[in-house]
């Protein structure tokens, strides 16, 4: 029956293979989900016109993916991580989301997130070698669980 079927590494896909491939998963998903509501979210920071930090991530089936979370050295440690998870929390929730999840490393921000009321519910020891990679999540996104502080605007 998969006789026919060659599955080769490819180093390159030809255009609009990605494309199949990710329209396939997403017809899939549709069957079995509610229906897509994929948006991106970002929240800048900018000090004289310079980004400062900075949140990526996106909302969809009532979660918020936090992907990227960073701020610039020079400004650590003066709440502008806690600002910008705090500006994203707050579009999500204005997008309907009721969950959030993220993931970081043991040598990034562990206990920031888990100050801000995200928990473990996943480790994956040794990625990189000699570190843990953590997945979190913050199953509730109606009460926040620090203020935003001012300066937050334009969210």
């Amino acid at each position: 029956m998969n006789q026919s079927i060659i599955v080769e590494l490819e180093a390159t896909l030809p255009p609009g293979a990605v494309e199949q491939i990710i329209r396939g998963l997403i017809g899939y998903n549709v069957m079995k989900a509610p229906p897509a509501d994929h948006r991106p979210l970002a929240v800048v920071a900018r000090r004289a016109g310079e980004i400062v930090g900075g949140f990526l991530g996106h909302t969809h089936w009532g979660w918020l993916f936090g992907r990227q979370l960073w701020t610039a050295e020079e400004v650590r440690g003066n709440g502008l991580g806690r600002r910008l998870m705090r500006a994203a929390e707050a579009e999500a929730r204005a997008r309907g989301c009721r969950h959030a999840h993220l993931d970081t490393f043991s040598f990034q921000a562990l206990g920031f997130y888990e100050r801000l009321g995200y928990r473990v519910f996943g480790q994956l020891e040794d990625y990189p070698a000699g570190h843990t990679r953590y997945f979190l999540e913050k199953r509730d996104l109606s009460v926040p669980s620090l203020e935003l502080g001012q300066g937050t605007s334009k969210v």
